[in-house]
């Protein structure tokens, strides 16, 4: 194995400050960008490395930037230590066309003042650096790079950036790896990286293992979040990317589905054969990971949460208002079989599961990706055990979305697909979800009151989609 290469980097003072008006413009207009709607009003530099000098030809720097912004959409309001994004910066005296659609901007004023910088991810020889540092377990500056001693990185892998892509980046290493960059940025234990390799220690086939991975050490005084929030923060390491064996034709789960609804084929075998891949990814967890028992208290905090959300959500969304009292039914119900005794087990999940993280390779198996979780909600809360029915009732949700995206509407199929699912689930855990249908009923309620708020503020037009589900959960006592 390749010996870790050590390296003391500087960068230069102001290098933010001559950044920070073209990442105003620049920030807000990305697809990952988690803020959108308030005004960025400044940076706060969390860390920076100078992971190549700024030559006459090519500069590169890593930085990790806390944008401020108001709590509020307002203009007039003060701004606020927001999110943290990691970003690479690329620096050269001008970009040549196959970069153009990377451009940041051009730097009027200091260090780096008359130069273009631009976003490195799509830029060939910057990705080259990162995949040779985690090759070698690099330490510059507060980046560190590690891997498994066990799998090999061969050098010389063509990279090319993955276009389409959420709320990530993530660069193609000659279809052997794929290096999957976190944009948003926490300190703790990230469980995108946590749960895989949990996984591949029980050697869970579902799951591709972690190959090699990327943090940051940094200092607490420099995250304003960090020096003022919870002690436990303190001395965290923060994750930035996770490499893993790229699954070389797989096709996309959503993709598939959709595929498949336009040729008018079934999809009730993959469905099912899906199934099972997440119940053999569940049962894992629950090896490698501490479960625990809800009980009357713990459930009752949990519904009131749903509780909460609802109730904000008929505020924001007034047609959910004629369906408030049958959704909230569907929590009350959960909540009165716990007051009666009923205890539920849970466990570490996906926390975000629908078909686009799930990948079928070219010979069939169906594999599962991308652990983070809704980043959206906090790091503590998506590392929190909880019953593995919410999974499922993403993934009931997911064909569902698929189902009605067609034209016209297939609920049919979705209901196949949706009882197959569960099928193959019950073969590979002895467990059908659907023998337990208020919990199934209130975390599936859940999700698509979630669904209707987004909806409706990012894609009006598929409002329709999940309130045909709200419809039937309000009306319902059980899933059909």
């Amino acid at each position: 194995m390749s010996e870790a290469v050590t390296r003391t980097v500087t960068t230069p003072p102001g290098l933010l400050a001559s950044l920070d008006p073209l990442l105003r413009e620049w920030l807000p207009r990305q697809r990952w960008f988690a803020g959108k709607g308030r005004p960025v009003t400044g940076f706060t530099l969390v860390e920076a490395t100078e992971l190549l000098p700024p030559s006459a030809k090519l500069g590169l720097y890593h930085l990790l930037v806390r944008a401020h912004q108001p709590l509020v959409p307002s203009h007039g309001a003060p701004g606020h230590p927001g999110d943290c994004y990691q970003l690479l910066i690329g620096v050269r005296e001008a970009l040549p066309p196959r970069l153009a659609p990377a451009l940041i901007g051009h730097v009027p004023a200091g260090p780096l003042a008359g130069r273009t910088v631009y976003d490195a991810l799509h830029d060939t020889r910057p990705a080259e650096l990162l995949l040779e540092a985690l090759r070698t377990r690099a330490r510059i500056g507060a980046l560190r790079f590690e891997r498994d001693p066990g799998q090999d990185i061969r050098s010389g892998l063509v990279p090319r950036v993955v276009t389409a892509e959420q709320s990530n980046s993530s660069i193609v290493y000659g279809d052997t790896f794929i290096l999957k960059l976190l944009r948003r940025i926490v300190p703790g234990v990230n469980p995108d990286l946590e749960l895989p390799l949990a996984l591949a220690r029980e050697g869970c086939p579902r799951v591709p293992a972690p190959t090699a991975w990327m943090v940051a050490d940094v200092d607490p005084a420099a995250d304003p979040v960090v020096s003022t929030g919870p002690v436990d923060l303190v001395g965290q390491p923060y994750v930035l990317g996770v490499l893993q064996p790229f699954v070389q034709g797989a096709s996309d789960g959503w993709e598939l589905a959709l595929r498949e609804l336009a040729k008018g084929e079934d999809f009730a075998a993959e469905a099912r054969a899906l199934g099972r891949a997440t119940a053999e990814v569940h049962t894992a967890l629950a090896r490698a990971l501490p479960t625990v028992t809800l009980g009357h208290v713990q459930v009752r905090l949990m519904v009131d949460g749903m509780i909460e959300r609802l109730d904000a959500a008929v505020q924001a969304v007034p047609a959910l208002r004629p369906y408030a009292g049958g959704l909230r039914s569907a929590f009350t119900a959960l909540g009165d079989l716990a007051a009666e005794g009923r205890t539920w087990t849970a466990q570490r999940v996906h926390g975000d599961l629908h078909l686009g993280q799930c990948l079928r390779s070219p010979t069939g198996e169906w594999k599962v990706i991308d652990f983070e979780g809704e980043p959206a909600r906090p790091l503590a809360e998506r590392r929190m055990p909880q019953p593995a029915v919410r999974d499922v009732a993403g993934m009931l949700r997911s064909f569902d979305y698929a189902a009605r995206s067609a034209d016209p509407p297939q609920p049919d199929w979705a209901e196949t697909c949706r009882s197959a699912y569960c099928s193959g689930y019950a073969d590979a855990s002895g467990r059908d979800p659907r023998t337990d249908p208020v919990l199934l009923r209130a975390y599936e309620t859940d999700k698509a009151i979630y669904e209707v708020v987004y909806e409706a503020r990012h894609r009006p037009d598929w409002l329709p989609v999940p309130l045909a589900a709200i419809d039937r959960l309000a009306a319902s006592g059980h899933l059909t």
